[in-house]
């Protein structure tokens, strides 16, 4: 099957052939022609297969047609990052359209985006908080919407956005055609799929495996060890372009700063980094400025390097979606990949749980000479965050039984700082990026 087959408008073609699309990709393939006949659509597609321009092609074939200088397609989505991604796509895509898009999201000035949706344009991409001030503010008009997308939905629910979702929703017109996408189908997508779809096509591509391209390897290591056995392996290893996974924000940036101090070409990722210093990170990675890219799971979101050659788990994520969400950025396009992951005695169920989903044992690899018996340090020095400064009125700073404050803690103990065990869980999901319970996180995303 060749794109030709879709009968896109010319010009719509035009951006397929200069994006150099052969053959559409599965997803694209069982997608475009309902959304191009006005169906609405649950699409079942993890990271990589190509679902961007399976909306983005048929939402600018229908928009050549009709009047302009208004917003006639949404497209909402969880992080600054894929709002950015999808906003390039559909610029190349249709860049002899005419079609305008612009991003909408936090973290950035308002009064610029202000003026671009004054100017007109046919399309926006806009993370959730952001979405919802601009609507009251009354700078955004979605009275004239045709179609509105909802792009990895799961991702959306994580990060506590379904209240702000339910919130856009009354603002846009009933008579819609609606497009839903997400890697997995818990049951809150369920039953927000049944909220917002109307008589739907389904269509499910690979969402429980990852791609056949991609090996595995488990390397077991102490927590405190971590970090000198990802420096051995990226030595001993033939890499082109790597990303490296961490459990927290604090842990991402320092692991970036030690492989920067270890000569390597390195950029952390995370969201306490400033929209221009992230852009910048994620610019630099894919043009090859940075070698490694360390990133949370949420920062790494929408992040789409086709030539990421390997993976590295520093931690191992908390669900086996997540970690199929993250191998399924190498091995793209018929390319092999390699994912690595770091575990601990404590990640033990979590693997049998991988390993379960994926429907096959990971292999155990050890590093030839390297020391796998240095004991834990008595402190942690690597990721212990630095004492607070004693407050006034005090005679220094809190100490460890202290309810308050900030203290090294041992890594040898049971719920070290290293391994972040002795965070409770809304602690830990705070420290990720997200929120528990499902509260919305800040608007910044």
């Amino acid at each position: 099957m060749e794109f030709s087959a879709f009968n896109f408008h010319h010009n719509v073609a035009a951006g397929v052939t200069a994006a150099g699309y052969l053959e559409p990709t599965p997803i694209q393939a069982q997608a475009i022609p309902p959304v191009m006949a006005g169906r609405d659509v649950m699409g079942l597609a993890q990271t990589g297969t190509g679902k961007t321009a399976a909306f983005a092609l048929p939402i600018l074939h229908r928009l050549m047609q009709g009047e302009r200088g208004f917003v006639r397609a949404l497209v909402i989505a969880p992080t600054r990052e894929l709002a950015e991604q999808i906003h390039e796509a559909i610029t190349s895509l249709g860049r002899q359209t005419r079609l305008r898009s612009l991003t909408v999201y936090g973290g950035v000035g308002v009064n610029p985006q202000i003026e671009k949706l004054r100017r007109g344009a046919e399309i926006v991409v806009a993370c959730p908080g952001r979405l919802l001030d601009h609507i009251g503010q009354g700078t955004i008009d979605l009275s004239r919407l045709e179609v509105l997308v909802l792009d990895e939905a799961d991702q959306m629910f994580d990060m506590g956005f379904f209240p702000d979702i339910r919130r856009i929703l009354k603002h846009l017109p009933q008579k819609r055609q609606t497009l839903l996408f997400s890697a997995t189908m818990p049951d809150e997508i369920r039953r927000l799929a049944h909220e917002v779809l109307t008589d739907p096509v389904t269509v499910q591509v690979g969402t429980t495996a990852p791609a056949v391209t991609v090996s595995h390897a488990l390397y077991p290591v102490e927590q405190h060890l971590k970090t000198t056995l990802l420096l051995e392996l990226l030595q001993h290893t033939d890499t082109e372009s790597v990303l490296v996974f961490t459990r927290t924000k604090h842990r991402a940036k320092r692991v970036g700063e030690q492989l920067e101090k270890a000569g390597y070409k390195a950029a952390s990722l995370q969201g306490n980094l400033s929209q221009n210093k992230r852009q910048a990170a994620l610019d630099g990675f894919r043009d090859g400025t940075f070698q490694i890219l360390v990133a949370t799971d949420i920062a790494a979101r929408g992040i789409d390097v086709s030539q990421v050659s390997h993976v590295i788990n520093y931690d191992i994520p908390d669900t086996a979606e997540a970690y199929i969400h993250r191998i399924g950025r190498t091995g793209r396009a018929a390319r092999s990949g390699d994912a690595f992951t770091l575990v601990t005695s404590e990640d033990t169920a979590m693997v049998r749980t991988i390993e379960r989903v994926l429907n096959t044992p990971l292999e155990r690899r050890t590093v030839p000479g390297f020391d796998y018996s240095v004991p834990a340090p008595k402190k942690d020095s690597e990721f212990a965050r630095p004492p607070r400064p004693a407050m006034p009125g005090r005679k220094g700073p809190r100490q460890s039984g202290d309810k308050k404050g900030t203290v090294s803690i041992p890594a040898s103990s049971k719920g070290n700082a290293v391994n972040g065990s002795s965070q409770k869980p809304g602690q830990q999901a705070r420290a990720a990026g997200g929120r528990p319970g499902g509260k919305r996180p800040s608007r910044s995303n």
